[in-house]
């Protein structure tokens, strides 16, 4: 599996317009929640799909020790066979010589394919093992992503919070500024004044009604004193 495949759904989600997303989503916390939980999924993808490719790693490098143990395990039968030939032939038995030799011969053939397969091994073990190198980065990368991701959702809804609540506040100075309870009290304080000079007014009606009673009172008995004093005048001229 290539890189390209495992990191792939990965690419695209980080190519997306996030932006765009958050702008159409009626709770921009729910959306970036739903993107890290798609980050992770996708991370998790990613995980099964590196570790895939390190299990077959590893299989075709305990293939290749196989093969390049058998190479000497065959090398050593091989040597130890020409050698049992030679002490054969030394001795005159060159038939059994001849035969140990062909065993020799046939041990030299396995070590030769074993060598040959192990040779074929390497490269397309250098291959993945630089495949799993680069996969187990972007990997880590990711991870660094998803961290750095969930920082900034945390920043983001803490940010919008503290956001919505100067909009709240700021909307609440405004209708005060708008209603301005101020003129309220100024109209109430108008209407108590108004209804303090009527209470002047009738208290100096009052007054007045009442001093024009005690002048009428004061007529009367000036009134009264002029008729006594002319009694007195005419009784003391008869």
């Amino acid at each position: 599996m290539s890189k390209q495949t495992v990191l792939g759904r990965v690419t695209q989600l980080a190519k997306a317009n996030i932006n765009a997303l958050l702008d159409q989503a009626e709770d921009p916390q729910k959306m970036l929640d739903q993107l890290i939980r798609d980050y992770s999924n996708n991370i998790s993808e990613a995980e099964q799909a590196v570790a895939t490719t390190i299990g077959n790693l590893r299989m075709l490098e305990a293939d290749h020790k196989e093969d390049v143990d058998a190479a000497a395990e065959w090398g050593g039968k091989a040597l130890a066979a020409s050698r049992k030939a030679d002490e054969l032939r030394a001795s005159g038995a060159a038939a059994d010589a001849d035969r140990f030799d062909n065993l020799a011969k046939v041990a030299l053939g396995r070590q030769l394919q074993s060598e040959k397969e192990a040779a074929t091994a390497e490269p397309v073990i250098a291959a993945q093992t630089e495949v799993v190198d680069r996969l187990r980065a972007g990997l880590d990368s990711m991870k660094d992503k998803l961290t750095e991701l969930e920082a900034k959702r945390d920043e983001l809804v803490a940010r919008a919070r503290t956001a919505r609540a100067q909009n709240t506040m700021l909307d609440a100075v405004k209708n005060i500024d708008v209603l301005d309870p101020t003129s309220e009290l100024h109209r109430f304080e108008e209407k108590v004044r108004r209804e303090e000079a009527m209470a002047m007014g009738k208290s100096e009606l009052a007054a007045s009604s009442l001093d024009a009673q005690f002048e009428a009172l004061d007529d009367l008995g000036r009134t009264s004193e002029v008729e006594a004093r002319l009694a007195a005048l005419k009784s003391r001229a008869a």
